[in-house]
């Protein structure tokens, strides 16, 4: 589990593509300090495993599936990437929860000045939206941010000028595609209605 309160801004050195599958090796500095092969990184929002460590770095495995899903598949050397290790047991809970599963990608519309903010309004699919309220929590390449508004296709977020210039968020530009995560609550109460309604909708099968 993560918390979406990004502790590192690293940077791609390289990426070793297969028939379906990558290799990304990662230079990072901070979150070395106690990472060990197996342990879980949200890599802008993604959760995988440390594969391997390079002493100025390290590497993980990212499926077809992963690619197929998230904007990872548009990373190459030089890419900044959000990094965040999995939430220690006695850890400060700073964001909301963050699984690392990815719900899908959006696509930055604009990027405008909000007085001392950053304000940006990023368009999804309908399935995402669905799951978005206004001053709810939604993950956006691995940062939780809060809903400003809300739009039949599109949400705004406001971003204070530190997050924006330690996270990717500041490099982004219309056309950008991002990595976004609803809150996993509003996915479990979404699950439960479609239960109750499938079971409301189906004959008692002692009647039948």
């Amino acid at each position: 589990m993560f918390t979406g309160i990004i502790e590192e801004l690293g940077t791609v050195e390289r990426v070793t593509r297969g028939r379906v599958s990558a290799v990304i090796a990662i230079r990072a500095e901070h979150i070395l300090s106690d990472l060990k092969i197996g342990d879980s990184v949200a890599v802008n929002g993604v959760c995988l495993t440390a594969t391997g460590l390079t002493g100025h770095g390290f590497t993980a495995d990212v499926m077809h599936e992963t690619l197929d899903r998230s904007a990872l598949a548009g990373l190459g050397p030089g890419s900044p990437v959000n990094l965040e290790r999995a939430m220690a047991a006695d850890g400060r809970f700073g964001g909301h929860i963050v699984s690392g599963h990815i719900d899908g990608t959006g696509t930055v519309r604009r990027v405008r000045r909000d007085q001392n903010a950053v304000r940006f309004t990023i368009g999804a699919p309908a399935g995402i939206m669905a799951l978005i309220v206004a001053q709810g929590s939604i993950t956006v390449d691995g940062i939780s941010l809060t809903v400003a508004d809300l739009y039949d296709d599109a949400f705004e977020v406001s971003v204070i000028p530190h997050t924006a210039a330690e996270t990717t968020l500041g490099s982004h530009r219309p056309g950008s595609t991002v990595n976004l995560e609803n809150d996993v609550v509003g996915k479990y109460v979404q699950r439960l209605l479609y239960n109750k309604n499938r079971n409301a909708e189906t004959p008692d099968a002692g009647h039948a």
